[in-house]
């Protein structure tokens, strides 16, 4: 049995993940601030444990030391190991301001979870790998944004420019101990995140801003992670795979 914790679990790209891992015969541990209600979070995890049983839903604030802490000793309590870390969970601003205007509150909010609250997460899950003999893979969810300016969420480019270069950092530090790290980058997928402005990524995409003409969706990255998380690409690491209709070719 593998063990997968997936973070920001419950609803967009992550319930994707999560869904398309225990599909593939991993149980999954559902880490999430619980965004939703409890009445979605139930019917989540009813969804997930009639496909894997013994999957499990831990309340988890990525940005909270504490939570952190709970959720690792928990996960190694139960189930003796953790195979794998897909570390989705992450935030956009709440007002998209331009960097002229941006509040140091909104940068501190997202540094705090995308960045920090990430890093710190995968210092403890790393830790718990090696010590325990078992770990193979932790794969961080990015974005397009590591290099795309959007002046208008610059703390969000910020964020994930940042943990691009933790996914660099742990794959060189990890490589030895038989644990791979990986960086997944979408571009425009179709979830609540990006549905306010899904209008204005019509319009863009059918003016011919990407080769692959159309929104990705959640299962396109859910896809690309069950790669990693299978151990399909076994002799690489610090990898970045793009997963954003072919938005990252320089084309003329």
């Amino acid at each position: 049995m593998k063990i997968a914790i997936v973070t920001g679990a419950e609803r967009g790209i992550g319930r994707s993940i999560a869904l398309t891992l225990a599909q593939n015969g991993f149980t999954v541990v559902a880490a999430s601030v619980s965004a939703g209600d409890a009445e979605h979070v139930c019917a989540f995890m009813d969804e997930l444990r009639a496909i894997s049983p013994e999957s499990v839903y831990i309340k988890t604030d990525i940005s909270s030391d504490a939570d952190r802490k709970n959720l690792v000793e928990s996960v190694v309590s139960k189930f003796g190991k953790i195979d794998v870390l897909v570390n989705n969970a992450g935030v956009a601003p709440t007002v998209r301001n331009d960097i002229l205007q941006m509040s140091e509150e909104s940068m501190d909010r997202l540094l705090n979870i995308n960045l920090k609250g990430t890093f710190f997460l995968t210092q403890r899950v790393a830790n718990a790998m090696i010590d325990g003999g078992f770990g193979s893979a932790i794969i961080n969810i990015t974005s397009m944004s590591v290099y795309t300016s959007s002046t208008s969420r610059g703390e969000y480019c910020i964020s994930k420019a940042g943990l691009a270069m933790v996914t660099t950092l742990f794959a060189d530090r990890l490589a030895s101990t038989n644990i791979r790290v990986y960086e997944v980058r979408p571009g425009i997928i179709e979830t609540p995140m990006t549905a306010g402005v899904k209008e204005k990524y019509d319009a863009l995409i059918e003016g011919g801003l990407l080769p692959i003409s159309r929104m990705g969706q959640p299962e396109d990255v859910a896809r690309a992670v069950l790669m990693l998380a299978s151990g399909y690409l076994a002799y690489s690491t610090g990898e970045i795979i793009n997963v954003d209709g072919g938005f990252h070719i320089q084309r003329l």
